[in-house]
């Protein structure tokens, strides 16, 4: 019995080759073909997406960007290494029409269309949002931090800088004292020459020079670090050590898993990073009109961010620090009448108005924030007790903190963040001074009944008048509620892609420099990520077939117009 035999290479063929019959129906190029051919690379920003009328013609961008697609689809990121595919891969040959580019040429187009590569990770959002593979319910926001072309010798801040300026101090005083020791005595032997000591303290003393311009940049910029081969990168704490790196904020949609938006940031943590993630993913998803809760960890836990993502109909599902079981929030109780249109708007001013109304908008019905008009009720106290603590009307503890003067500042910044009838209409903590000789201090109550404080002693007459020109009758206290389950499910939503892009595609490092084109390159990783995830949900014929769908709509659209 004989083996199956192959075709002999050397053997000619009449009939002419069809490259596309070498390419199956299932095979994702496909769905790379399509959607970079439906693209128009002008409006979106591309260099050379309309051919010069002189000169050497230039590569379609269309072809390159191809390339680029398959290339970060195949964990192939290296311009080199797409070189060497233009010319053994049939697929790659398949995409570009058996063109072979440079790698220079490759590399300088990733290059020089940064924000265009951008523009194209968003318009496959767009595309994904029209097959109707996002949820646009809920979001997952996290960081995670990517190698940058810079390393951790090449890092300086004002710490690292004063010491090497140091050590260079005392190499200089050593080269002089040889020098001297070599005048002093000429027949000595000696392990350098004059002049070998003359070129090591020329080297030092521009080292020097170099270190003190460092120090001096520092200084005038008010940066904390300065990296030499990347600027705009920052050492920041990893998982396992220190590491020269960018931040990566991703905002993953919780129905499909597809990234809904990004951003490239030197921040060495994500406090800042909350309100912007979930505002640049509710435009990218085009429900901007429409309420969007998101989720995030113990990292994003800013008060400020947290209140900014309210005020914009956001429900922010935020770990939390200090606070145990729900946080509260304190604004000023402004009387309006609240329209049912401005009740079911999602626009910020209208929220803002009708939370400050202590009116919940329709964006939080049923949702984890909740909102609760609160009157001046009854007249309670704090009590010093013997142990030098203070226990307040709701009956917390408080301790000692400064002394101003002869009285003794109180204060219990855990108990009044969680405090249900907080007793000042301010947003901060509550203290409370106790001079050398009083044992009660009297307050204003606010909040209802269901809460009811610690009531005064009887006997004990209120000695302070309550110095208050215009005191604050009725405030408003926002709850925004802890979601432990829903902690617990976004780990395998919003860690799934990095994971997937780090190790699966082996993009844990970047390959350029700044954040312009390093979001380039997280804009091709996330792009492949998505194309990835698509085609597993709808395969590529069903892709081909609601893009030709598409297509054909919007021809027809055109034709009406």
């Amino acid at each position: 019995m004989k083996y199956i035999e192959g075709q002999d290479a050397r053997q000619m063929s009449m009939m002419p080759l069809c490259m596309d019959e070498w390419i199956a129906q299932e095979n994702p190029v496909r769905v790379i073909e399509a959607f970079v051919d439906r693209l128009d690379m002008d409006v979106i920003g591309f260099e050379r997406s309309k051919p010069a009328a002189t000169g050497r013609p230039p590569y379609d961008p269309r072809d390159l960007l191809k390339l680029y697609i398959y290339g970060y689809f195949n964990r192939i990121r290296s311009s080199r290494c797409l070189m060497r595919e233009c010319r053994r891969n049939i697929e790659v040959m398949y995409l570009l029409g058996y063109l072979q580019p440079d790698f220079r040429t490759i590399a300088d187009f990733r290059k020089d269309n940064a924000k265009a590569i951008r523009g194209v990770f968003r318009e496959f959002v767009k595309l994904c949002v029209e097959l109707s593979l996002y949820s646009r319910e809920l979001i997952a926001i996290d960081g995670s931090k990517f190698r940058a072309v810079n390393g951790n010798k090449k890092m300086f801040n004002e710490k690292i800088l004063k010491k090497k300026l140091e050590r260079l101090d005392e190499r200089i005083m050593e080269y002089l004292s040889d020098m001297d020791r070599l005048d002093a005595e000429e027949d000595s032997p000696s392990p350098m020459s004059r002049e070998e000591l003359e070129g090591k303290l020329r080297e030092v003393n521009e080292r020097k020079a170099l270190y003190e311009g460092y120090l001096r940049e520092l200084a005038e910029s008010g940066e904390e670090q300065k990296c030499v081969t990347d600027p705009e990168c920052r050492m920041m704490r990893t998982k396992n050590s220190f590491h020269c790196s960018y931040n990566v904020q991703t905002a993953v949609d919780a129905g499909s898993h597809l990234i809904a938006d990004f951003e490239v940031t030197n921040h060495l943590n994500d406090f800042w990073d909350l309100h912007s993630m979930a505002q640049n993913a509710r435009e990218t998803l085009g429900c901007a009109d429409l309420p969007l809760a998101i989720v995030a960890d113990k990292g994003y836990d800013s008060e400020a961010e947290v209140m900014a993502c309210v005020m914009d109909g956001i429900i922010p599902h935020v770990g939390m620090t200090f606070d145990k079981g729900e946080r509260l929030y304190t604004l000023e109780h402004i009387p309006a009448v609240v329209t049912a249109e401005e009740k079911a708007s999602v626009q910020s001013e209208d929220i803002g108005k009708c939370l400050h109304a202590g009116v919940l908008p329709d964006c939080f019905e049923g949702s984890i924030v909740t909102v609760e008009v609160q009157d001046r009720t009854v007249i309670s106290c704090f009590t010093r007790n013997e142990d030098d603590t203070v226990t307040c009307p709701m009956g917390q503890i408080m301790t000692p903190v400064k002394m101003r003067k002869d009285s003794t500042v109180y204060q219990c910044r855990a108990a009044c963040r969680n405090c249900l009838n907080r007793c000042t209409p301010g947003k901060t903590h509550k203290t409370v001074k106790f001079g050398p000789e009083t044992k009660y201090v009297h307050t204003w109550m606010y909040g209802n009944t269901l809460h009811p404080p610690r009531p005064a002693p009887e006997g004990v007459r209120p000695f302070n008048a309550f110095f208050q020109k215009q005191p604050v009758e009725t405030k408003v206290v926002l709850r925004i509620k802890d979601d432990p389950q829903l902690q617990k499910d976004r780990l395998g939503i919003s860690e799934h892609p990095f994971g997937t892009v780090k190790w699966y595609h082996g993009a844990h490092y970047f390959l350029c420099r700044g954040k312009e084109k390093t979001s380039a390159e997280m804009a091709l990783s996330y792009l492949a990520y998505n194309m990835t995830r698509a085609i597993n949900i709808l395969s590529v014929p069903g892709i081909l077939m609601r893009l030709c769908r598409k297509s054909d709509e919007r021809m027809a659209k055109d034709r009406v117009m």
